[in-house]
Parts: C-alpha cells; sequence; structure tokens
C-alpha cells in the first residue's frame, strides 16, 4: 500500500480498523461488539468490504461467516502511520517528534521506560558512528 494508513478513511472506518488491528482477526459481529456506539450489523459489514476493496483488509470464509484481517501487519502500519505523522506535523523530524512525547509525558514516565529510552538512544548513537 503506497498512501498513509488512515489517511483516506472515513471517522467509520477508521474506527472498525482500530478493531481490526486490536483484535487482529474479526467477524463483523466482533467489530459491532466492540464500536462504541452500537453500529448496525449490515452497515460494518459493507464498511468492511469497502476496507478491502481499498486494500485495507482481507478476508478468509470460516464456514458461513467472513473474518477479516488487517493487510498490513501491526510493525508495517504503525511504520506508515509515523511516517504521516512526522511529516505532516513535526516537518519530518524525528526528534522534534521525540521531544514532544517526552515534553507530553515527562512527569508519567517511569525509571524503567526512561532506562530504556536512554538505551535506545546510546545504540543509536553507537549506529551513527
Amino acid at each position: 500500500m503506497t498512501k498513509p494508513l488512515y489517511t483516506h478513511l472515513s471517522r467509520r472506518e477508521t474506527q472498525i480498523m482500530d478493531v481490526v488491528y486490536r483484535l487482529g482477526e474479526v467477524s463483523v459481529s466482533d467489530v459491532v461488539r466492540h464500536m462504541p456506539d452500537n453500529p448496525a450489523y449490515n452497515s460494518v459489514r459493507v464498511i468492511l468490504s469497502v476496507l478491502e476493496e481499498k486494500g485495507y483488509v482481507k478476508h478468509r470464509r470460516q464456514q458461513r461467516r467472513y473474518l477479516y484481517s488487517p493487510v498490513l501487519s501491526p510493525g508495517k502500519a504503525t511504520r506508515s502511520a509515523m511516517r504521516h505523522l512526522l511529516k505532516t506535523f513535526f516537518g519530518g523530524s524525528s526528534s522534534r517528534a521525540i521531544l514532544t512525547l517526552l515534553d507530553m509525558s515527562a512527569r508519567r514516565l517511569t525509571k524503567e521506560e526512561l532506562r530504556e529510552i536512554a538505551e535506545w538512544v546510546d545504540k543509536a548513537k553507537e549506529e551513527a558512528e
């Protein structure tokens, strides 16, 4: 998929994709149960078909029902979303994004999380040399 994840989706399509990624493989009933406002079964079924046409989900048949799963792995989807976020809000700057995240959550980061971040920074420094 060449387009960034979620940038061409409606609000409802995005909500459904959130459920698909959270659960991994879903039936229409699963999606309806996990949606915040109890959408109609047929509406969800139609939107999943649209998402499949757009290339976001695929399905397999299990007896009389379809089970939908994301086309992109969660890791690839995360990288796609991050590339779009960096480009849109941070001018492509990873450091600006990281500093913003640290500024937003500095009071909530545990010592263990801070240690882990420091290790990643040290590793990135080593690889850059």
